[in-house]
């Protein structure tokens, strides 16, 4: 399914609701939900989510919340869409696959009421190799692949100028598009596509910039990419993957129970041993 877009204006307007609080701000706290009292009723939590990394992180969460009465239900999906028209829906209770950026966007686009519990992780945008083995390799023309919805588009071009492939029109940032690139001196074709195809296109155009989830996917290794956005400049920020709930039931019991094991010792463990600096913790 096509990512939706939303307009840079209407990203702009949807950045000014700001960040909520950082993963592991409820670490102390012990919702009422969280009780071992047997007598306790036993509540589930229906959550969407992508496969890699985040359906496989919350398959490190559920055996942690199960020991509070809380029962993890997991539903898997392979687009940016039906994870958040579910939510808002009422059909699932949260969502964990998108970055803040996108889901203040989406409320904007969709007219949704989606709001973040808090930041779990970020997933640096990596540029692979595709028909060429290094930047120096790529010739007058070269195409490069990049997400084609509006914020990930941004990102990656962001990241091609990070490595001094183009220069965007001052102030583009996060809202920079095709139409801001100013300077392309190698003329290189800036090819989008759905982000989930970008690893399957990788070897019919000379790179791509990938989405870390997409990465994984693919079996890619982001120490063999040729470059990274850094987790401590601004895309750290702005892209930080979020744990998402319709408006009205972010201080859920079960749902703060989710957060808190999202921010656990063993999460942050799962994701340095297993996906190798694609997801770093923001805990």
């Amino acid at each position: 399914m096509k990512l939706k877009k939303f307009t840079a204006v209407a990203l702009a307007s949807a950045l000014s609701l700001g960040l909520l609080s950082a993963c592991g701000s409820n670490a102390n706290e012990t919702p009422s939900a969280g009780s071992d009292d047997n007598n306790t009723e036993a509540v589930t939590i229906k959550i969407g989510a992508t496969p890699a990394p985040h359906a496989e992180i919350l398959e490190v969460v559920k055996p942690i919340l199960a020991e509070q009465n809380i029962n993890l239900e997991i539903t898997v999906f392979n687009d940016y869409v039906t994870p958040n028209t579910a939510v808002e829906d009422g059909s699932l209770d949260a969502n964990y696959f998108q970055h803040i950026t996108y889901m203040n966007g989406f409320n904007e686009s969709d007219g949704t009421h989606l709001v973040s519990v808090g930041n779990v992780h970020y997933e640096p945008l990596g540029l692979y190799a595709g028909k060429a083995s290094t930047v120096a390799d790529l010739t007058d023309g070269a195409q490069i692949a990049v997400p084609n919805d509006t914020t990930n588009e941004a990102r990656a071009l962001l990241l091609l100028q990070q490595e001094g492939l183009i220069t965007l029109k001052e102030g583009a940032g996060i809202n920079a598009t095709k139409a801001d690139i100013v300077e392309n001196p190698k003329n290189l074709d800036i090819v989008e596509l759905e982000a989930n195809q970008l690893p399957v296109r990788l070897q019919d155009v000379d790179m791509a910039v990938i989405n870390g989830n997409y990465a994984i996917d693919a079996g890619l290794n982001v120490a063999d990419a040729l470059a990274i956005e850094d987790s401590e400049g601004e895309a750290g920020t702005a892209y930080a993957n979020v744990l998402v709930v319709k408006e009205g039931h972010e201080n859920d019991d079960a749902i703060q129970a989710l957060y808190t094991a999202l921010c656990s010792d063993e999460v942050r463990t799962y994701m340095e041993e297993t996906y190798g600096g694609a997801v770093v913790p923001l805990f």
